[in-house]
């Protein structure tokens, strides 16, 4: 099948059930689309267990457990999507260099506090939120489509996990700046979680194909939406507004801008940076990459090593 006959299939209104029914740019398209999905599911499981070890009390780090199982099935569905679409997802796991997974940059910034756990799940996990919602709402790949139900419903429970905790560290003197610290790396981490700006995007054929229906720069404006009002609605100061007469956030600090990893620190004084450079940050990959990929692939190793 080529392009345009599944074009015409989507005008028609019918989704595509299977790479069978669907061009090779099409199946090409999607698979990025769901490396990149589970990667990000997998690659949070290793990051939030080691931010579990600061959970202030056995039933707070039986939660995160129960938030890392969810991401691990998550994983799994978009893996498995991936082999009937004919890659060989061991290799893809097992075998990839860490600096190779497609996961977001956010991530290789290790979690090491239990206010920054939380801060993932307000924030990263929103940002996962919006994202799949937008697929499950309207992906043309049908599989996807139905597998997502599950997905969104367990989504919203992580966010709400970290909404909590983050109205309860709020709210205590003793751990609100903790909390601020947090936020205040964190927040543009997730607004570059989004990707390239609409005008210097890459890939239209997510939207083309619909395998997503927002771009880029919608997607963000949909984060900041809840993430901006929530975060003011509990007194913590993020670098974003809402202006009053287009009703667009608006960011009220150079964006993108350049990233001290070590320090988790924003170097506002030096200004907006280029894309370019993101990307160069990006593929370098941050502190915890290998650390957190080697964590995954460790029981294959050591299960060859015992053959």
């Amino acid at each position: 099948m080529d392009n345009d006959a599944v074009l015409e299939r989507l005008a028609e209104g019918r989704l595509v059930e299977g790479p069978e029914h669907a061009s090779d740019d099409y199946v090409k398209g999607l698979a990025r689309t769901l490396i990149v999905s589970g990667d990000t599911e997998l690659i949070s499981a290793p990051a939030y267990l080691n931010a579990a070890a600061h959970a202030p009390r056995l039933q707070s780090f039986v939660s995160v457990v129960g938030i890392i199982q969810d991401e691990l099935g998550h994983a799994h569905i978009a893996y498995r999507m991936l082999r009937d679409l004919g890659i060989d997802t061991d290799t893809l796991i097992y075998e990839r260099d860490p600096a190779d997974f497609r996961h977001p940059y956010a991530f290789d910034v290790p979690l090491e506090s239990w206010s920054e756990m939380v801060v993932a799940n307000g924030f990263y996990d929103r940002a996962g939120f919006v994202l799949l919602s937008d697929i499950f709402e309207h992906t043309s790949y049908a599989p996807w489509k139905r597998a997502l139900v599950k997905v969104d419903r367990e989504e919203g429970f992580h966010l709400r996990h970290g909404e909590q905790w983050m109205k309860t560290l709020a709210a205590d003197p003793a751990r609100r700046d903790d909390l601020q610290h947090a936020v205040d790396w964190m927040f543009l981490m997730t607004l570059e979680w989004f990707g390239l700006p609409d005008d210097l995007k890459r890939h239209r054929d997510q939207i083309d194909f619909g395998l997503k229906g927002r771009t880029n720069d919608e997607l963000r404006q949909i984060w900041m939406s809840t993430a901006v009002p929530f975060c003011e609605s509990i007194g913590i100061d993020v670098p974003a507004h809402r202006d009053t007469e287009t009703g667009a956030y608006v960011v009220d600090t150079p964006f993108p801008q350049q990233f001290d990893e070590r320090e988790k620190r924003w170097l506002t004084e030096e200004g907006t940076i280029s894309w370019e450079t993101v990307l160069e940050r990006w593929r370098a990959r941050g502190p915890a990459n290998a650390e957190l990929v080697e964590m995954i692939q460790r029981g294959r190793v050591e299960l060859r090593e015992a053959a």
